[in-house]
């Protein structure tokens, strides 16, 4: 037994993982060179040897869960991550220009295959599932909290930030007598949210938030965008909405949350899913609104995405048959399995969140009794 294999055996038995056990969350190791790989490139290492077929578990999500509960996963830190941490401090990764490359590599993908995986409102981030036995349900629960949250009125003009396919803007629209403006990055998104919201007093447009005149919007809604603005931005982003709202107006910000400020993104997500993301923290969130917008509310239910993605691999896994198999082919469906499996295990394990944030302009008079 190489000493690699030892270091990582001994790391994996901390965390109740054995490799060629039993349980349904073992690895089977079928390239020897796996340990060498992981502790020379850490979390990359460890993704992109799944994908070339080195290793696999029956249950992903739960070997997730297991390395992240545990801590282990922290403890494999190569050396060279220190340049990626330096490079992310330093330079502002969201620019305008570097900002349009997750649209591409990722939104853009195909809009079948986010047909086959998401829920009648393509909603792309989180359901709420407090009450919902299904996505379709879950998907239906968030979007009507969102509106609730905002409090929402007939004739009222919404802002919908990082709109993706419409699905918000439709279901405000329809059940809410909103008007409702949206921005997206991705050119097959606003394409499809168009024809999702044909009849709607909905406008979707390809453009960066950056670029959103500051109007007279009554409400906000800002879904998983979060993730792509940047540490740099989050002020400048807040001002920006703060801009856009009335005296009374009232903003929605629901986002994936990191536990730790001055973190790295992982680097297999950064390169094979979510180029130039970041998660922000409690610390950053708190700072860029500070004298920006008044906190009404900040709502935890990470658990939720757990379930979320479960739901989504499970839709994925019935429609791989149905899919092009020369755009999907073996590898995409390994990488996209351990992405939304990865996901569901960090998110069981509550090492990253889910959270909701409601701001008000200037404080709301009488005082915010947030709905849940």
């Amino acid at each position: 037994m190489s000493s690699a294999e030892r270091t990582i055996r001994i790391l994996l038995a901390e965390a109740g993982i054995e490799p060629g056990g039993a349980n349904p969350w073992d690895i089977r190791v079928h390239n020897p060179d796996l340990y060498v790989r992981v502790l020379s490139l850490g979390s990359l290492g460890l993704g992109e040897a799944y994908l070339d077929g080195w290793w696999d578990s029956d249950d992903l999500a739960g070997f997730f869960y297991r390395v992240t509960r545990s801590g282990v996963s922290r403890r494999v830190r190569p050396a060279w991550l220190l340049l990626s941490y330096l490079k992310e401090r330093v330079l502002n990764m969201q620019s305008r220009r570097r900002s349009w490359k997750v649209a591409r590599q990722h939104y853009d993908l195909g809009n079948d295959l986010y047909e086959a995986m998401l829920d009648p409102y393509m909603q792309y981030t989180s359901g709420y599932w407090k009450d919902a036995g299904s996505l379709a349900e879950a998907q239906r629960a968030k979007l009507e909290l969102v509106c609730r949250k905002l409090r929402l009125e007939p004739g009222m003009r919404v802002l919908d930030t990082g709109c993706g396919f419409g699905g918000f803007a439709k279901y405000a629209a329809e059940h809410y007598g909103v008007e409702v403006y949206g921005v997206t990055l991705s050119q097959r998104q606003a394409a499809y949210g168009r024809e999702l919201c044909t009849g709607l007093p909905v406008t979707i447009e390809v453009k960066d938030y950056r670029d959103v005149a500051v109007t007279d919007f009554d409400r906000v809604a800002s879904i998983g965008i979060m993730e792509h603005v940047g540490t740099k931005n989050y002020r400048s982003y807040l001002e920006q909405m703060a801009g856009c709202l009335p005296e009374q107006g009232l903003m929605v910000l629901h986002t994936i949350g990191s536990e730790l400020s001055n973190k790295i993104t992982d680097r297999w997500i950064a390169k094979y899913i979510f180029p130039n993301s970041v998660l922000p923290s409690v610390a950053e969130l708190s700072a860029a609104a500070e004298q920006v917008l008044v906190l009404e509310d900040w709502h935890n239910f990470g658990d939720s995405y757990a379930k979320t993605l479960h739901a989504w691999h499970d839709n994925c896994e019935r429609a791989w048959d149905r899919l092009p198999a020369g755009r999907y082919d073996e590898r995409f469906k390994r990488m996209w399995r351990y992405y939304l499996l990865s996901c569901a295990g960090a998110f069981a394990a509550r090492s990253i969140h889910l959270w909701q944030l409601v701001f008000s302009k200037r404080g709301v008079v009488g005082g915010y009794d947030a709905p849940r």
